[in-house]
């Protein structure tokens, strides 16, 4: 299977209630084999008019971060926990999440990131439960041969300023997190 091929089913998937409310479902998008694979929380109001994810401010800030360490948005692949938007911008529930796992696992699996960066506490809690963000957001962690970097999500630096400049220096790790993936597998 191939990217196109999930997005299509995904736009079609009624596993949960998230799809009543939704306009657009919001597969992902981005470079189909990307070595950085970012993954956010669910879709919000501008993702879900337009069916594309990180669209809104905090995905104007997510731009400038990958700007920052001199990729753009082509570069990377760029998905979400959930596919549809939550009610109201809520929390996923339990089980919208793992009515989702499936697809989410299914990028996973096409792409092979080398990396995968979690945006925010709902995102690495689906990939490292029991762990608190303000803890380990930009430390590396290694989770059954996949490398994840957990981060704030930029959302959240837009409305805690004070977050910002954690996650402009965390972004700067992603560069030296991927050589030393790449150091790594060349001494494999």
């Amino acid at each position: 299977m191939n990217l196109e091929d999930l997005a299509e089913q995904i736009k079609q998937c009624q596993k949960c209630g998230l799809y009543r409310a939704a306009k657009n479902a919001v597969p992902g998008e981005g470079n189909p084999s990307a070595e950085i694979m970012f993954v956010g929380e669910g879709p919000g109001q501008t993702e879900d008019e337009q069916g594309r994810p990180f669209v809104g401010a905090a995905g104007k800030l997510l731009e400038e971060l990958l700007a920052s360490i001199g990729l753009k948005r082509e570069d990377v692949f760029i998905a979400n926990v959930v596919k549809h938007r939550p009610p109201g911008n809520r929390d996923p529930l339990p089980e919208e999440i793992e009515a989702c796992t499936p697809w989410l696992l299914e990028q996973i699996n096409i792409i092979k990131p080398k990396l995968i960066v979690t945006l925010g506490r709902h995102s690495m809690g689906h990939f490292m439960p029991g762990l608190r963000i303000s803890a380990v957001h930009g430390q590396p962690k290694r989770r059954a041969g996949q490398v994840y970097l957990p981060l704030y999500h930029p959302a959240a630096a837009l409305y805690q300023n004070s977050l910002r400049q954690t996650l402009e220096e965390d972004f700067k790790k992603i560069p030296l997190v991927i050589n030393k993936i790449n150091e790594s597998n060349l001494s494999n």
